[in-house]
């Protein structure tokens, strides 16, 4: 039987706990020092047991901070052990995936290569952003949905009619997993974003289906909630009954939520992937299936 040890930093300390009972591991607490250039400076509390450690820890922002606090501490357990398992739920860098305009940088296939460098053996992802993405890992990879376990908690909520939403095509086959699993249909909304702006426009007509109906707009991940507030905006208007939103990474960055509120959705759901008032989904359990 394999002995595991889970080490993690503050950012992902509260999955990292959770993860650990659930496959009786030790867990390692760190202490993290930044100093007043920026520099972080971690120290594990312990020595970790003989067999495979598991680092947790998620990219949100401070992005490269966090970046680089994963890989030093990945680092510091390959003195320890040959297998070490980084979990990262939110990886960041995934969108950067290809060359969407002439001199772009594949970002993502610059952070695999630090991965293996810093010494991890295999990777374990929630929700990535895009398959190809997990394509540049050298490494064993794994990418786990937390489609099911938000599905489980919009079930208690007793919504009215129920349909699933997704803001854009890129979205479709979230919304059909989400809905295959809630046990009701789903539609896509037509976006258009201009790749230099960033600004982004629904082109679909009008819904006749969502009329006096609760929707779910599912996404992967919320960054500053452009797409999902242009969604709930337009739905609105289609005479809806209740918005809800449903994502596995919600960043939420630049006052996002209030936004979205104001925007007319009732409640933002997301997992526990990054810390946060709406992350109330745990994807502690399906980390641990991918490990064990």
């Amino acid at each position: 039987m394999t002995t595991f040890t889970v080490i993690s930093e503050k950012a992902s300390e509260d999955l990292a706990k959770k993860l650990s009972k659930k496959i009786r591991a030790k867990y390692i607490k760190s202490e993290l020092t930044v100093f007043p250039d920026g520099e972080s400076k971690i120290t594990i509390s312990s020595k970790p047991k003989k067999g495979s450690i598991i680092i947790v820890q998620s990219t949100f922002p401070p992005v490269d901070s966090n970046l680089i606090r994963a890989l030093t501490l990945i680092s510091k357990a390959k003195q320890y052990s040959p297998n070490v398992i980084a979990v990262i739920p939110y990886l960041g860098y995934a969108r950067q995936d290809q060359e969407f305009l002439p001199g772009e940088i594949i970002t993502i296939k610059v952070i695999a290569n630090l991965f293996k460098a810093s010494g991890a053996s295999k990777i374990i992802v929630v929700d990535i952003h895009s398959k190809i993405a997990l394509n540049q890992f050298k490494i064993t990879s794994k990418n786990v949905s937390a489609v099911p376990n938000l599905v489980n908690y919009f079930k208690k909520l007793q919504l009215k009619e129920p349909l699933v939403v997704s803001p854009d095509l890129g979205g479709a086959s979230r919304a059909k997993e989400f809905a295959k699993h809630f046990g009701t249909k789903y539609i896509t909304l037509k976006k258009q974003r201009d790749r230099k702006t960033g600004k982004v426009l629904i082109k679909s007509s009008d819904l006749k289906e969502v009329k006096g109906r609760d929707l779910v707009l599912v996404d992967d991940m919320i960054s500053t909630g452009g797409s999902i507030i242009k969604a709930a905006q337009f739905l609105k208007k289609q005479k809806c009954k209740r918005v809800f939103v449903a994502c596995t990474h919600a960043l939420l960055m630049n006052n996002a939520e209030k936004k979205i509120r104001k925007a007319g959705v009732s409640q933002i759901i997301s997992a526990n992937t990054i810390p946060g008032n709406t992350a109330l989904v745990d994807v502690s359990g399906i980390i641990a299936k991918a490990i064990v």
